[in-house]
């Protein structure tokens, strides 16, 4: 009998390594589809969390993690009882740019030690063409003893999960699936086809499946680079960028890229593994590099124009009370990893400024741990001299502009400074408020 019949039958079981933003929702899909899965992370608290029925990524919510049948562990000896790994641990980059394998590496030695004969393992972690096969697979065989293409077999299948976005969802996003051989491609692609809604895409090979992932998202990264690039010189110009977008989008073959923040788990890390690939074979980036230069520099852009505004409200800046909304790397989402909302603090810090960070969607505990933030209610807001609203939650996209005047000190219009970094407000919306502001 094959693998795929033996996991539809409760015969065989899947496994989830890595329980995050992307390997929880997985094994809740194929659990709600009736596979027997098993879900396991080192974290022994986000374990806990789990059995107790609360979802900390809030992506298929409190409900549907009390409800599932996902066997939650952090017992790396469950992983003997499964035949289908899924591997979906975060693959960050480290302070010079190059690729941080460790968790990667650290998975596969946990799932060497516990593989077993017959067995799949399925990488969906972002690495770079080549990092599968080249790094993860010795580790395996390593560790189990056994042989690759014989004894077990592996494939890839890169994650497309959209933290925090309700409509494209794993079951509506087509999968990109690939094998070491041709029998495993066939084996991998009717296991995920079971929670795909939408099918799933084959490629020839695993370096294909890895350089989809990285291009996709480099082809992101690229785009809000050069919005970006526009916002800084329009800034000179005295022309809105989000007006000149919004103009430019009428033409049926726009892209609706806008300027921003670019950070995250994908975006802003998975440009610089493709670059590191290539330059070690001897192809030094000329555009991919120069747009993650581009998009890492946009914190510092936006504290510089605050602390502009500010002079130029007649502040200084030094003695200003700063508040700065949002601290997760996009809307909606509690994910605060690699936010580059703190580049704008930092840079604030520069200035001798230290502002206040209210988040509603992001964890106490995270945002001090990553960041050493102490978050503050927006409740608790007031005299403040400068608002920047760095991130569009709902939350803070539904305040009126009177309401956000409220957490401003008592004063004249003038010198209250807002700084719409996400282009929440109309311009002529901000005109009227009669207050100093500055959009991205």
């Amino acid at each position: 009998m094959s693998l795929y019949k033996s996991i539809i039958n409760n015969e065989e079981k899947i496994s989830l390594i890595g329980l995050g933003y992307v390997g929880m929702p997985i094994a809740v899909a194929f659990a709600n589809k009736g596979i027997d899965v098993i879900g396991f992370d080192l974290n022994k608290e986000k374990i806990e969390l789990y059995k107790s029925g609360i979802d900390p990524t809030n992506e298929v919510g409190d409900a549907a993690i009390k409800n599932t049948k996902v066997y939650f562990t952090y017992d790396e000896k469950d992983l003997q009882k499964a035949k289908f790994h899924i591997v979906a641990v975060p693959t960050p980059v480290n302070t010079d740019h190059t690729p941080d394998l460790s968790p990667v590496i650290s998975a596969s030695e946990v799932l060497g030690r516990n593989l077993t004969k017959g067995s799949y393992v399925i990488f969906e972690s972002t690495v770079y063409p080549g990092c599968t096969e080249d790094i993860c697979v010795p580790i395996l065989e390593k560790e189990s003893g056994l042989k690759c293409g014989i004894d077990f077999k592996v494939g890839y299948s890169p994650e497309r999960i959209n933290p925090g976005d309700k409509v494209h969802r794993l079951e509506n996003i087509t999968k990109i699936v690939s094998g070491c051989d041709e029998e495993a491609l066939q084996t991998i692609k009717s296991v995920y086809d079971i929670v795909i809604d939408v099918g799933t895409y084959p490629v020839r090979n695993i370096r294909t499946a890895e350089a989809v992932k990285v291009v996709e998202n480099s082809q992101r990264d690229i785009n809000i680079a050069f919005m970006n690039e526009l916002a800084m010189a329009f800034d000179r110009m005295n022309i809105d960028t989000n007006e000149v977008v919004d103009g430019m989008n009428t033409k049926w073959n726009a892209l609706g890229f806008r300027p921003g923040l670019v950070g995250g788990h994908c975006i802003g890390v998975d440009p610089y593994y493709f670059t590191y690939q290539a330059e070690k074979l001897g192809y030094h980036s000329q555009i991919i590099l120069n747009g993650r230069i581009i998009n890492d520099s946009m914190g510092d852009f936006v504290a510089d124009a605050a602390v502009k505004q500010m002079i130029a409200a007649g502040q200084a800046p030094k003695k200003s009370k700063v508040v700065i909304l949002g601290l997760t790397f996009k809307e909606n989402c509690p994910d605060t990893r690699n936010s580059k909302v703190y580049d704008v603090i930092k840079r604030l810090n520069e200035y001798s400024v230290h502002p206040l960070v209210v988040d509603p969607w992001a964890s106490e505990k995270d945002a001090m741990n990553e960041y050493g933030v102490t978050l503050t209610k927006l409740e608790d807001v007031k005299d403040a001299d400068c608002v920047i609203i760095a991130v569009a939650h709902t939350q803070f996209k539904e305040l009126p502009l009177a309401h956000v005047k409220k957490l401003f000190r008592e004063c004249d219009d003038s010198e209250k400074v807002l700084i719409d970094v996400k282009g929440v407000y109309k311009t002529f919306e901000l005109q009227e408020s009669g207050m100093k502001y500055w959009r991205l």
